[in-house]
């Protein structure tokens, strides 16, 4: 399940927005100013940032620029109804990863929030993490290193290596993974899924990646 923050003042849209996202199966946290979303994104991480531009308080613009200079790394996208190529330019430049324009069909938004979960972008300063003495992830090119030289994965293998760095240390359902997997029209496989942990394991280390009985997989890097 992702954690969704949305900042909305359209108190219909929100509650439309919360409903359907929730049906989605993530779970979302509403709020309507943006000093509200402040305190929300202070107080706990989110997956994901659904952020309406013109609200009272602090607006989108300026909480997802703070929120990026303070550490926030989730992905965020814009709700708007500003159309110019110079607003758009300012909405990229604080930190957004798409925008979707007022009005919108549901449909759209759940492309553009899936999309983003799937990707998982980051936003973060340290753009190499260290998985072994000699194995370094690069974050801002999503590859792998080992003693400085690049290391080729395949597609699916690439994505979970991404998503195992991103969650680090939480425990992943094999849902959770088929998700990020697998697109629309792919049938998630078990047996397939095992085989691309096995890739991975005999790149990066047995002991990095751990199954734990009957809820999923844990990752963990060098500390």
């Amino acid at each position: 399940m992702s954690r969704i923050l949305l900042l909305e003042d359209d108190a219909g849209l929100n509650e439309t927005v919360t409903e359907f996202l929730e049906e989605e199966g993530h779970e979302v946290i509403s709020v309507y100013d943006g000093y509200e979303a402040q305190e929300k994104l202070y107080e706990s991480k989110y997956d994901l940032l659904l952020l309406d531009i013109n609200v009272p308080g602090i607006d989108g613009l300026e909480l997802l620029k703070e929120s990026r200079e303070a550490g926030v790394a989730a992905p965020a996208i814009y709700i708007t109804s500003m159309h110019s190529v110079d607003d758009l330019e300012r909405g990229f430049k604080s930190g957004c990863d798409d925008y979707i324009r007022k009005p919108f069909a549901l449909k759209e938004l759940k492309i553009r929030v899936e999309t983003l979960l799937k990707r998982g972008f980051f936003h973060e300063s340290n753009d190499l993490i260290q998985i072994d003495e000699n194995i370094f992830y690069d974050r801002k090119n999503t590859e792998l290193v080992i003693d400085g030289e690049s290391v080729s994965l395949g597609n699916k293998e690439s994505r979970l290596l991404k998503l195992f760095v991103k969650k680090e240390g939480e425990i992943l359902s094999h849902e959770t993974i088929y998700a990020h997997l697998w697109d629309y029209d792919e049938e998630p496989s078990d047996t397939a899924l095992r085989t691309y942990i096995k890739n991975l394991r005999k790149i990066i280390g047995k002991e990095r990646i751990v199954s734990i009985k009957k809820q999923g997989y844990k990752f963990t890097a060098q500390k």
